[in-house]
């Protein structure tokens, strides 16, 4: 059974990106164009990992992280940020928050899909 990964960023090519990405692995994909849909395809669906961008409208990737933390059912879900925000405070505050692991967007994608397989544990 392939891992089920949701992606969470505003910008439609970076979620298809990410998305095309994924899928050439053989995870199952979900995307979702902000933290409000996040959440709602969090709970709608059996998600194994969560790739997050941080600047979205509605709600940010931070405040998404934060409530997905404070769930009992989700507290060991892993959760990567894809973030433009690279700079040491924001990728303090997201560690802080629960991010397993912080990329700076443009993230090389193989990288990416490594350190993935080993949050999963699928390497």
């Amino acid at each position: 059974m392939s891992k089920h990964i949701l992606i969470v960023d505003d910008s439609k090519t970076v979620r298809n990106l990410v998305a095309f990405i994924m899928k050439k692995e053989g995870f199952k994909v979900t995307t979702a164009e902000d933290g409000l849909d996040g959440l709602e395809k969090l709970y709608s669906n059996s998600i194994d990992l969560i790739i997050s961008d941080v600047n979205m409208p509605r709600m940010d990737g931070f405040t998404f992280i934060k409530i997905v933390r404070e769930q009992e059912a989700y507290k060991d879900t892993p959760i990567v940020v894809l973030s433009t925000e690279g700079q040491e405070k924001d990728i303090q505050q997201g560690m802080n928050l629960g991010a397993n692991l912080y990329l700076v967007k443009p993230a090389q994608p193989e990288k990416m899909v490594i350190n993935i397989r080993m949050l999963l544990g699928t390497e």
